[in-house]
């Protein structure tokens, strides 16, 4: 155990540090301190030793150099033995026992503002060598790296009275450098964007132990933010799956986040349900007709706040989420009297930019696909072009398939997911998997439209749709063998165009 006999203070984060402050006070710690943190501590009538008196050197370069000092990082950097100690005596520096530092706000800054000199300044670099300097002399000195730790250091002041034993002081130190790395990261991911540089890193801050990961047997742990995104409204605790899911559900839905009133359900990552309708209500009805077999147990979301109406509908059938922009307040009430149902008001169906998972010994990372194709992007292939109602549905099978396992096929008619197939060792056999759903849940094919993740190797696929009512087609195009397909669709009538663009979702 070693007593803590005086504190270093400079931190940009000042709510929640006066019980502290006062109780190193109360344990007659000297506190050294700088700028605006030693205001702070004035006015709450602690007294403060400044590090202006100790280093014989003012606060320069506005402010950029304050602690960067002999005199500062000797007494935080001082093993506490015999040599070092006679150092310290030569020249009169004093021992440092704890350093609370909490950095400038870097990334808050990258998020709120695009300028460059603004950020620049938020990049702290006295603090960062303090932490990382008390950090490596943890066998003596004890670090509290953010305002994360303060009640830690305030329950730690409390319990011991001052005093701090090893494990306390490595446990801090490593709180300490997963601050400094997770800082590094930011800052380099800041600078490296845009650039040909491919290094992969990423530091995320938050983290919440989950139940059990994919299978009760495996453990699993969130790395991320739920909150940023999400307002849990009712529900038991999201596992693994409902977030494999739930990320499955926004990205979906972010396709149709302007679009008129649209319902999905998803099953297993997989849209099971689709449909855009003039009201939430009857968009939700289209959606469940798609499958309401697979729909049990299924994770729901929608582009409307849910009203009274519709709830009653949803509360009809089990599931594990329903997400959604907002919720009216009666059709809360409503919703949360099943207490263990997730209900999630999402903030924004944000999808980041790029994606990554790890694979073998490594990681892949990309783009993550946002593209979406418009009307402008079609090139009609064949003798009949499709009519303005075949390509509003065209457009919208070709969002359906894209967010399908591949291989991927999907039937809409009026925009409804009449049928579906996925994850397919052959294009085939996800066309006659969709067709036979269709028929299974009462749909008539005659005029529906036909989309598919990528080229067609063959014309069969085009002519099994034709055979079962399939009057259009989009496929982005692209194999040696396009011209027997389009050959086949202009002896059938049937219409198709190409977009150029595969979306392959493994």
């Amino acid at each position: 155990m070693k007593k803590i006999k005086s504190a270093l203070i400079s931190v940009f984060h000042k709510e929640g540090l006066e019980n502290t402050v006062l109780e190193l006070q109360q344990l007659g710690v000297t506190i050294y301190s700088t700028g605006g943190t030693q205001r702070y501590i004035e006015k709450l009538g602690v007294p403060v030793k400044t590090v202006e008196n100790l280093t014989s050197y003012p606060s320069i370069l506005d402010g950029r150099v304050k602690t960067l000092h002999p005199k500062v990082f000797g007494g935080i950097l001082a093993r506490r033995e015999e040599a070092h100690r006679a150092q310290l005596a030569e020249f009169d520096i004093p021992e440092i026992d704890l350093v609370i530092v909490d950095l400038y706000p870097f990334e808050e800054t990258v998020a709120s503002t695009d300028d460059e000199a603004t950020i620049i300044e938020k990049i702290d670099i006295g603090g960062i060598s303090l932490i990382r300097a008390a950090a490596k002399n943890f066998k003596d000195v004890a670090v509290v790296p953010s305002k994360n730790e303060y009640p830690l250091l305030e329950k730690l002041l409390k319990e011991k009275q001052g005093f701090m034993d090893l494990a306390d002081r490595k446990e801090l130190a490593r709180r300490a450098f997963k601050v400094s790395s997770n800082y590094d990261v930011a800052i380099f991911n800041y600078f490296n964007e845009g650039t040909a540089d491919l290094s992969f890193k990423y530091s995320i801050h938050r983290s919440d132990i989950l139940r059990y990961g994919e299978n009760p047997h495996q453990g699993g742990v969130f790395f991320g933010d739920f909150d940023k995104i999400f307002v849990k409204l009712n529900g038991k605790a999201i596992s693994y799956n409902n977030l494999v899911d739930i990320d499955a559900a926004v990205q979906v839905m972010r396709e149709f986040k302007d679009a008129e009133p649209t319902f999905a359900i998803l099953k297993h990552t997989n849209t099971c349900g689709l449909a855009s309708r003039q009201t939430l209500h009857g968009a939700w009805t289209a959606a469940l007709a798609c499958d309401n077999v697979s729909a049990f147990g299924g994770i729901f979301v929608c582009n409307r706040e849910v009203d009274l109406e519709t709830a009653k509908e949803i509360d009809r059938l089990f599931y594990e989420v329903l997400i959604a922009p907002d919720f009216a307040a009666d059709a809360l009430e409503f919703l949360k009297k099943k207490k263990k149902r997730i209900l999630l008001k999402i903030k924004d169906f944000f999808v980041r930019p790029r994606s990554f998972r790890s694979l073998l010994n490594g990681v892949v990372e990309q783009d993550t696909d946002l593209r979406t194709e418009t009307k402008a992007d079609l090139k009609t292939a064949t003798k009949v072009a499709p009519t303005a109602e075949q390509i509003s549905d065209l457009l919208f099978a070709n969002i359906a398939v894209k967010h399908l396992k591949s291989n991927g096929i999907a039937l809409i008619k009026n925009k409804q997911l009449i049928g579906m197939g996925c994850g397919q060792p052959s294009r085939v056999d996800a066309l006659r998997q969709a067709i036979n759903k269709a028929k299974a849940f009462g749909f008539d094919l005659e005029g529906a439209v036909m989309a598919s993740d990528a080229f067609f190797p063959f014309p069969d696929c085009v002519e099994i749709a034709d055979k079962a009512g399939v009057k259009a087609v989009i496929q982005p195009g692209g194999s040696i063998k396009d011209q027997q397909s389009i050959d086949y669709c202009d002896g059938a009538g049937m219409a198709m165009v190409m977009t150029g663009h595969r979306h392959f979702k493994h």
